[in-house]
């Protein structure tokens, strides 16, 4: 079944709803007020509201309209209120030609709910003896309103739902609720212009006029807010998908190639971490070391297999080539929308302290405090790894080597943080083949972190270099 076309028992079922709802209005008609002038005033703001509504999709809108029918269902009574509503909707028609099933629809709407909240609030102040001059009949316009939208909105929605064929509670979640302030105010309006009506006549129905004009404004911004909202956070989802699922295959091409520098660039990722963790750092800091440390060696892409997977002398060409790694990766990295961070990170990282490191020569607190720390955990699991093309060292040679070149090669700080793990035995990591890359990777949690507007922000603006 086509689902955009309803049965022809539905279309029954609303027509014979629109022919009842007609007969009950000629029915109790006499007992309605048909002010002229009112109605007159209060059908020409209607069908102005409803020319101008506010489409939530194509198939659901939302229009001020609904302001001057709760009005002419309190002060005229439910017959011309119903008269307003489906006049008003007819010439939203006449500009929109929906398909005749989403047009008998809403002559349906348009007609009940106008018609039930009158009867409903004439039927209560009548019975109960409250009079305009009551502080109850005031409330009850509050309820009417109330009423009179659940009925609107259920009517439309559900019908919608039946073609669509999905949930009337979502319906209400993601279109019903958010509008709720803004009808909020729209009661409070509807009360303010029945009382001075009372107090000064057809003269308060003029303000009307401009308040519904800027209710029909606010109610349009907030929509349009809403909905670029969700589209900037679709988008920023496909694009932190996009982006770091890039840098995945990159990771996992690199991986493919050489094994060693997927499984090394996980290991210095989990040794970052924890060193800027018992260093004090932010969790945010933490999380940046953390990638950029999984991207260090990003950059041996330019490499080519002689040098990449050599164990045989490298000639001076062949340095200045490993040389320019840092720099390729910090460009590769620098390219992708909030990682600008990550590659002064990537790009530092073989600096020295002492100003003898590349590419540029820094020198001290020079050097962003962040790459200070992956040189340490870049030291030790090179030193240590046993699928390096080099004899490995034992933990304690390891710790002994960082401990001669600290200071002059690497951060005395953090030197000294890193040896306090690892003689606690805080972190381990299994140097081979096993090595936990996917671990490290946490691709999902990435995405969403990287998806979400506080993560593009303000994830990675933390201070490179220390004061």
């Amino acid at each position: 079944m086509d689902n955009s076309r309803p049965t022809i028992w539905i279309l029954l079922l609303e027509g014979a709803g629109l022919l009842a709802a007609i007969a009950v209005a000629i029915v109790v008609a006499g007992r309605a007020d048909w002010d002229l002038a009112l109605l007159g005033i209060l059908l020409a703001f209607a069908v102005f509201s409803d020319l101008t509504a506010i489409r939530t999709n194509p198939k659901l809108k939302l229009s001020g309209s609904f302001l001057p029918i709760v009005v002419a269902m309190v002060l005229l009574g439910g017959p011309p209120a119903m008269v307003i509503g489906v006049l008003a909707i007819v010439a939203g028609m006449i500009s929109e030609r929906p398909a005749p099933h989403y047009a008998l629809n809403n002559l349906l709407t348009y007609a009940v709910f106008p018609l039930a909240g009158g009867l409903a609030f004439h039927e209560v102040t009548t019975s109960a003896g409250i009079g305009d001059r009551d502080p109850a009949y005031y409330a009850l316009i509050v309820a009417v309103f109330g009423f009179a939208l659940c009925i609107n909105f259920t009517l439309i929605a559900a019908y919608a739902c039946y073609l669509e064929r999905s949930s009337l509670l979502e319906k209400y979640r993601y279109v019903f609720l958010p509008v709720l302030p803004s009808e909020a105010a729209a009661v409070v309006m509807a009360v303010g212009i029945v009382y001075l009506y009372v107090q000064a006549g057809l003269a308060a129905i003029a303000l009307f006029g401009v308040v519904l004009i800027v209710f029909q404004y606010l109610l349009g911004a907030l929509l349009v807010s809403r909905d670029r909202a969700e589209e900037l956070e679709k988008r920023s989802n496909q694009l932190a998908s996009f982006q770091v699922g890039m840098l995945s295959a990159l990771l996992r091409t690199l991986d493919l190639r050489d094994q060693m520098t997927a499984r090394h660039s996980a290991a210095v990722a989990r040794y970052s971490r924890a060193i800027a963790q018992r260093a004090g750092f932010s969790r945010q800091e933490e999380e940046l070391v953390h990638i950029a440390a999984l991207l260090h060696d990003i950059g041996k892409f330019i490499l080519p297999d002689r040098i990449l997977k050599a164990n045989v002398p490298l000639t001076d060409e062949d340095w200045m080539l490993i040389k320019r790694h840092p720099q390729q990766g910090a460009r590769v990295v620098s390219s992708l929308d909030g990682y600008g961070p990550v590659a002064d990170i990537i790009l530092a990282h073989h600096e020295r302290i002492d100003g003898k490191g590349y590419p540029r020569g820094l020198e001290g607190d020079e050097i962003p405090q962040l790459a200070r720390i992956i040189s340490v955990a870049d030291t030790y699991d090179v030193m240590t790894a046993r699928d390096s093309y080099r004899t490995p060292m034992s933990s304690q040679d390891a710790i002994d080597e960082l401990r001669r070149v600290a200071g002059a090669q690497l951060d005395e700080r953090f030197v000294e943080v890193f040896i306090e793990l690892l003689e606690g035995k805080d972190v381990s990591f299994q140097h081979g083949e096993a090595a936990d890359f996917e671990k490290e990777l946490a691709l999902e949690s990435r995405i969403a972190e990287t998806a979400s507007p506080e993560g593009q922000s303000s994830r990675f603006q933390v201070a490179g270099v220390q004061p």
